[in-house]
């Protein structure tokens, strides 16, 4: 899943510190999801299905 988050925002062109604005946290604790570092709750999960346009399906690596 950290490969998939770390494509889309950058096929998008955010920086971490944009996209965590987006979700009201910050830069480190959004890059803590990419790392792997931390699991992501289902709240952030589904905002970033709707960022993104994908499914949470897609973000967590169940579909293609």
């Amino acid at each position: 899943m950290k490969n998939r988050l770390k494509e889309l925002r950058e096929e998008k062109d955010f920086t971490q510190t944009e996209l965590a604005k987006q979700l009201n946290m910050t830069q480190t604790g959004y890059s803590k999801y990419e790392t792997g570092e931390n699991d992501i709750p289902t709240k952030i999960l589904i905002s970033l299905a709707k960022i993104y346009d994908v499914t949470v399906g897609y973000l967590l690596g169940i579909e293609d």
